[in-house]
């Protein structure tokens, strides 16, 4: 990633019991990280704690052996179906989920091919995934304000640049300067979690769910770096070849909108993780990294064929 200046705002509560204190620090500005940090790049920063990398160790063994395992269960498969059908049968074929490997351990996974409506799917997914946020186009700006209405009903809509905007959580009064690595899809991304789920997101907006840390995250530009986090993990912007992003195009195959509904499932396992934590604004990247955690073990479930089949899923409220 490229490096640049960066200027953060936090507006959001108190930092050491200072009141309205704002924190700027410099470092990278690439349009590809995250708001709220260097998330990717805590892992591999000088300095990082051995508890984070224990952590993701942990991960790497966990996605490690499930792989090994969903290999054994395809071998068998494709075994029981040679013996059955023969080698050369429909059924022998599909049962194929081939992966590679090096010096006799797992490498990647090589996903299945994917069916025509899977890549028409994929193909639009990224196509939304390229379209930067502009704030001088007019259909993104009537985006903003449709969020707005959604989340305020009551409220008259403000000017687009307006202190009014640092109520839902953008850090400052032109929420354009907010969605560097997030793109005009996390805004889609906000605006289907309100008019799908507006129980969920009344209650994570206004922070109604347990005893909250004097310093919130703040909404708007949490539900940015969600978006971020979830394309990185799923491998959209690349070949998939991680057991999260290959389980993914399953879920595509039967829900066009999954990446919308697993943002949602993500926002709220990830407020579900704050109150865990009982985490303030300076941990946010240490739960995000817990969410992606969360996340990942329960997309290798092997139940799981629809995002509403993800445990997670029930915390949500229409």
């Amino acid at each position: 990633m490229t490096s640049r200046t960066l200027r953060k705002r936090l507006h959001h509560g108190d930092v050491d019991g200072k009141k309205n204190e704002h924190l700027e620090t410099s470092g990278s500005d690439d349009l590809n990280e995250p708001l709220l940090g260097n998330y990717y790049s805590d892992t591999h920063a000088e300095g990082s704690s051995l508890e984070e990398t224990c952590d993701d160790e942990r991960r790497k063994e966990y996605l490690h052996w499930t792989l090994l395992f969903s290999q054994l269960i395809a071998q068998w498969a494709r075994w029981l179906a040679n013996i059955v059908l023969g080698s050369g049968s429909l059924i022998g074929q599909l049962l194929t989920f081939p992966s590679t490997t090096q010096n006799g351990q797992s490498t990647k996974l090589l996903a299945p091919p994917l069916s025509p409506l899977q890549e028409a799917r994929l193909r639009k997914l990224r196509q939304r995934l390229e379209v930067p946020f502009d704030g001088s186009r007019v259909e993104h700006q009537d985006a903003l304000l449709q969020l707005w209405r959604l989340a305020y009903p009551d409220k008259e809509l403000p000017p687009l640049k307006s202190e009014l905007w640092k109520q839902m959580g953008w850090q400052g009064s032109d929420p354009s300067t907010d969605f560097r690595g997030g793109g005009f899809i996390s805004l889609e991304n906000l605006i289907f979690f309100a008019q799908q789920y507006p129980e969920s997101f009344q209650r994570l907006l206004h922070k109604q769910d347990g005893t909250r840390a004097e310093w919130e995250y703040p909404f708007a530009v949490a539900g940015i770096n969600i978006s971020f986090v979830l394309a990185h993990m799923l491998d959209l912007q690349s070949e998939p070849a991680s057991l999260a992003g290959i389980r993914f195009l399953e879920l595509l195959q039967e829900d066009e909108m999954a990446f919308d509904n697993l943002y949602c499932v993500a926002f709220q396992m990830m407020d579900a993780q704050w109150l865990a934590k009982r985490a303030s604004y300076m941990e946010f990247n240490d739960v995000l990294k817990s969410t992606r955690s969360q996340l990942e073990r329960e997309l290798a479930l092997e139940d799981v064929s629809s995002v509403k089949d993800l445990p997670a899923y029930n915390m949500l409220r229409r």
